[in-house]
């Protein structure tokens, strides 16, 4: 089974905002790694804008011998970070934020119809879970649109689930 605490961020700002907000248990997710019980927790590299990054961001990958690897690649666009993640963990699941969200300043800030095709063609048996969808204020594509673009390119291997919507592996 794979958990996350939200107290686990990061880098010592983010430590910061969360103690402010009442959490009492943080621990910045140091880079090589965190193991919980049988779960590693690896902190993977993101790429927050085309233009500019848009402030420090992660992924991260879980890991266990008795469960499928799952990729959480946060708020990231398509670039050879997430090849190399994939490449070396060979994730079977993967969330993908997606709405190709954008700012004038940063270009797109995550993930697109384009990057989710990269992904799917690095990961082909892989599942991916779109999120993001219809509910952020600066996204530039809706889940209509996206299915469509996916359509269009090819892409099978994804679902997008409604708001609310959860999965259980």
């Amino acid at each position: 089974m794979f958990f996350f605490f939200f107290e686990n961020c990061q880098n010592e700002e983010d430590a910061a905002v969360l103690e402010k907000s009442g959490f009492s248990r943080i621990t910045v997710l140091p880079l090589t790694g965190l193991k919980v019980g049988n779960v590693k927790i690896t902190r993977i590299p993101a790429q927050h804008g085309t233009y500019k990054n848009c402030g420090e961001a992660m992924g991260v990958m879980f890991s266990a011998e008795t469960e499928k690897t799952f990729y959480l690649a946060g708020d990231t666009v398509w670039y050879y970070g997430v090849q190399k993640a994939i490449n070396e963990f060979k994730p079977e699941v993967i969330a993908l934020n997606c709405c190709a969200a954008e700012t004038k300043e940063n270009g797109r800030l995550i993930m697109g119809a384009e990057d989710v095709w990269n992904v799917s063609l690095a990961a082909p048996e892989a599942k991916l879970y779109l999120t993001h969808m219809d509910n952020v204020a600066h996204a530039s594509v809706t889940r209509f649109t996206m299915r469509g673009q996916l359509t269009a390119y090819g892409v099978s291997n994804y679902d997008m689930l409604e708001d609310g919507g959860s999965v259980v592996y």
